[in-house]
């Protein structure tokens, strides 16, 4: 703890130095750069420079981060180097409100990255969309299929303490999946709105109906949980085909909820 002045923590200056008492806390010119090897060719460099239990703090729960990335085996170097970018930058892009008068936090999440990709459901079902009634369904590709396959940009975004948070859209179309609950169940839809309206999402607003919570369950298998409706989940018919993409509960027996993307 030698590395931490407690003077960093006050508001004001200690009486100590007031008084012309020096802290002698900072004084490390004379101790050497510490270096920690997270995996192989990757190596963390702690610098002893004067710093706060904050920043300390910051730096141990990013390493930890760094490290369950490269421990996961199965993923390609370009999906490595993305999570990476991902846990590092959620830490920072992320504001917390508390609103003191009812006692509940609001997030801020705001946007980080985004890439293109399909989705295949665990049954190997591909998702298309026919124009006429903008409704997604899932099928078995097959070559006369493929004009309607969907091409999905995914956009991440900041989310503490629950992973990674994401938003769907259906590419060169201003087309985003939504939930929200009708009733007793959760809707799934296909809303117009543009990139710009959702760079910033609150949780107190109406904007989270976008945001699902990705979760990786294995080797490139991954669940999408709404934010606004927890508990449900996208979803594609276990047997029947050309059938929509719906959201679901995960004791569903009737429906798949885990995809593949590429």
């Amino acid at each position: 703890m030698s590395d931490f002045d407690l003077s960093q923590a006050l508001e004001s200056p200690l009486e100590s130095e007031e008084k012309g008492f020096k802290s002698f806390c900072f004084d490390k010119t004379d101790v050497p750069d510490e270096v920690i090897n997270l995996d192989t060719e990757l190596d963390l460099r702690i610098s002893r420079n004067p710093g706060s239990m904050k920043g300390a703090a910051t730096l141990l729960l990013l390493a930890n981060r760094m490290k369950n990335v490269l421990s996961q085996k199965g993923q390609s170097d370009s999906e490595r180097c993305r999570m990476l970018m991902d846990s590092v930058i959620e830490t920072t892009i992320v504001k917390t409100f508390e609103n003191n008068s009812i006692g509940e936090r609001r997030l801020d999440f705001r946007r980080l990255s985004s890439w293109e990709c399909s989705l295949t459901d665990q049954n190997n079902k591909g998702i298309i969309c026919k124009s006429k009634d903008l409704k997604l369904l899932a099928l078995t590709l097959t070559a006369a299929d493929y004009i309607h396959k969907v091409k999905f940009k995914m956009g991440t975004y900041g989310s503490p303490g629950i992973g990674q948070t994401v938003v769907l859209s259906i590419i060169n179309h201003n087309l985003y999946i939504s939930c929200t609950m009708n009733g007793d169940i959760a809707e799934l839809k296909l809303e117009e709105c543009s990139a710009e309206q959702l760079k910033v999402i609150c949780s107190d607003g109406t904007n989270d109906r976008f945001l699902f919570f990705l979760r990786e369950t294995g080797v490139n298998v991954k669940t999408f949980e709404s934010v606004k409706c927890r508990g449900w989940f996208i979803s594609t018919s276990y047997e029947k085909e050309e059938k929509p993409v719906e959201m679901c509960k995960v004791d569903s027996v009737s429906r798949v909820f885990s995809f593949k993307t590429s």
